[in-house]
């Protein structure tokens, strides 16, 4: 009986020498495992953060859309996670309401809010929205299915994606000026 270190499985490495295989075989078959697997994850990985997944949402007026039919004509869209309690949330979403009309100009960018407000706080959203003159769509996640769907803990939490459905920029945080960072990214889609 062995015990061997690393990634390898003891209790495989044990069956197969009861079995009496080869060690040159089981290193073969290993390895040809674990690149089978390698190809696998990052198959699924690559594909997962790709596009958007597909979930339902509703918008302040009670229509459901899917987040996978998100369009833009092509164009890049910011698509910026928040809660109503979320004070740098707020900040975000105010400081780009000051210079989204020149982004929307500039790029044709479009940013579509996410309140993921839970359902007994849904009522506080478009009174929020309302209030800061917010000129985005916004829509609501109640269950936080997308939040979860994309692996998200913190908000606020802000995604570009390109004019063909991608998702190319993750980012988590707000500090002021931020903002820039976000612009400068759409510019580069659509240069």
């Amino acid at each position: 009986m062995r015990f061997l270190c690393g990634s390898v499985d003891f209790s495989y490495y044990l069956c197969c020498e009861a079995a009496e295989i080869s060690k040159p075989k089981i290193n073969t078959y290993m390895k040809k495992s674990l690149f089978a697997i390698i190809v696998a994850l990052l198959g699924i990985v690559t594909t997962a953060s790709a596009q958007l997944p597909a979930v339902t949402l509703k918008t302040m007026d009670g229509k459901t859309i899917r987040t996978d039919t998100l369009s833009n004509n092509g164009k890049p869209i910011i698509i910026d996670f928040f809660a109503t309690w979320c004070k740098p949330c707020n900040r975000e979403l105010t400081a780009i309401s000051e210079v989204y009309d020149e982004w929307v100009e500039e790029t044709g960018v479009k940013l579509i809010a996410v309140s993921i407000d839970q359902a007994q706080n849904i009522n506080k959203v478009k009174p929020l929205v309302d209030n800061h003159g917010w000129p985005y769509e916004v829509l609501l996640d109640p269950n936080s299915d997308l939040k979860r769907a994309l692996g998200i803990q913190m908000i606020p939490y802000v995604l570009i994606v390109d004019g063909k459905g991608n998702i190319v920029y993750k980012h988590n945080g707000y500090t002021e000026g931020a903002e820039e960072e976000l612009i400068e990214k759409v510019r580069e889609l659509v240069k």
